[in-house]
């Protein structure tokens, strides 16, 4: 364990399990410009504005994370950047980058908004974004998404890069809707600069349609695509659960996310907090903290640092997705768009 570990431990964020949470991603908002077929219903009821975290009440619970040995913080949706005033966010948690108390901030993003805030998030110390891209066709990816427009994501995606920005694009593996585009995507991102990682679909909230129908495992995706490429084994890792391989071709890196085939809880350094301020230990967890709580009651942190480190000493050794065949209902209730990505 290196010297780091134990401050960390020490300051309470080593869970039942002796692994030690570093990464936390918040989800800021439980609305979407875009309808994304397995991630949301196409009729969406939104929460109310009372139920959501003010700006101020977000930092304040960042902060905490921060002060008790988080060093990465992910900001999500839904989509992110349709948060009003999403940028003083950004700006406020940045002074943690500044201080050195933070490594990096990050984002999860649909791209369809970044064609505006792609410099203004470089100048407030965000350094790379992950792009939901599950197509390259247009009128496959409006299908996806139900409502989003390829080109005004691929012009997102030219600020990012102008901006300094690095991207990673994000595709959920769907069997029959876009597993013929995986050789295009890695061509495409080795021209452009972005890496790349594949998910499996994770049995998350009701959604139009048989999830079993769409399940691909990517030990069979990437078996495929060594037909075409040279994929070398990295030890590489972003903080999150991606295993990532190096594209010899290209020299981009792919990154493969599998909830379903292969269970990655083993090294979980992770807790995600949604925009009411609900920290689920485990994105495959019913079990949760109420944060909104301590948050709204006392103006001081006494009460909240005492319930994240609860939470954190429940936190569980794994989820427990499965698709099933005989039981079409998804694993978890809650959408992915309230959790956050």
């Amino acid at each position: 364990m290196d010297g780091a570990a134990p401050q960390a431990a020490d300051r309470g964020l080593l869970d039942p399990f002796g692994r030690i949470v570093t990464y936390l991603r918040v989800s800021v908002t439980d609305r979407c410009d875009f309808r994304c077929e397995y991630c949301m219903s196409e009729d969406m009821t939104f929460l109310p504005k009372s139920e959501v975290l003010s700006l101020e009440e977000l930092d304040r619970v960042c902060s905490a994370f921060v002060r008790k040995g988080v060093r990465k913080l992910r900001l999500s949706g839904g989509e992110p950047l349709v948060r009003k005033d999403i940028l003083k966010l950004v700006n406020q948690l940045g002074r943690h980058l500044q201080s050195g108390a933070l490594d990096e901030l990050t984002l999860t993003t649909n791209g369809s908004q970044l064609h505006r805030f792609a410099a203004p998030l470089y100048a407030a110390g965000v350094r790379r974004v992950n792009v939901s891209m599950d197509s390259m066709r247009p009128d496959r990816f409006r299908e996806i998404t139900r409502r989003g427009e390829l080109a005004q994501v691929q012009r997102g995606l030219a600020a990012a890069r102008d901006a300094g920005l690095g991207v990673k694009i994000n595709a959920v593996a769907l069997k029959g809707v876009n597993d013929d585009e995986y050789d295009d995507m890695i061509r495409w991102c080795g021209e452009c600069g972005y890496d790349l990682t594949l998910i499996e679909t994770m049995p998350m909230g009701e959604v139009d349609h048989d999830r079993a129908d769409r399940y691909l495992p990517l030990s069979l995706v990437r078996s495929r695509l060594e037909r075409s490429w040279t994929l070398e084994d990295i030890d590489y890792s972003s903080g999150g659960p991606a295993r990532y391989v190096r594209i010899a071709e290209t020299g981009r890196k792919v990154g493969f996310i599998t909830p379903l085939s292969h269970n990655f809880c083993e090294s979980c350094n992770r807790v995600r907090l949604t925009c009411t301020g609900t920290l689920y230990m485990c994105l495959g967890q019913n079990d949760a903290a109420d944060l909104r709580f301590p948050l709204r009651v006392e103006a001081g942190d006494e009460l909240l640092e005492a319930a994240i480190d609860e939470a954190i000493g429940r936190k569980p050794k794994g989820h427990d997705f499965v698709i099933d065949r005989r039981n079409s209902g998804p694993a978890v209730a809650r959408h992915m768009s309230v959790t956050g990505g």
